[in-house]
């Protein structure tokens, strides 16, 4: 299964879901730790968003800034399509993992006493 999923050429719409995905995941991450801050459950991790993580500019950054990134892995597909599948597979476990967590942090929150 796996060197079926590594031949971008044969599999290409499934590369442009891998892309997609990510780019859904990036502002999924966004949305969640922009509510847990707002709500005070949660802080931001990351220096340079801290400033932009209470507005709407988060998710706007956190969107361009995955579209640029998915952009530049399907030029790259071109010339390296086993190394893209597999750094664009390492990102989305990556931000499934934040994400987890994310909702790890709201769902123990709910669980404590007010």
């Amino acid at each position: 299964m796996l060197h079926k999923l590594l031949d971008v050429n044969k599999n290409s719409r499934l590369f442009y879901f891998l892309l997609v995905s990510l780019v859904a995941l990036v502002v999924a991450d966004g949305t969640i730790t922009r509510f847990l801050i707002i709500h005070r459950l949660g802080t931001e991790f990351n220096p340079f968003l801290q400033a932009w993580v209470e507005s709407d500019t988060l998710l706007l950054l956190k969107l361009a800034g995955a579209s640029i990134a998915a952009f530049m892995l399907w030029r790259v597909s071109k010339k390296y399509p086993k190394l893209t599948v597999i750094v664009t597979i390492g990102f989305i476990v990556f931000y499934l993992v934040i994400i987890l967590w994310n909702l790890f942090v709201f769902f123990s929150a709910q669980s404590l006493p007010a």
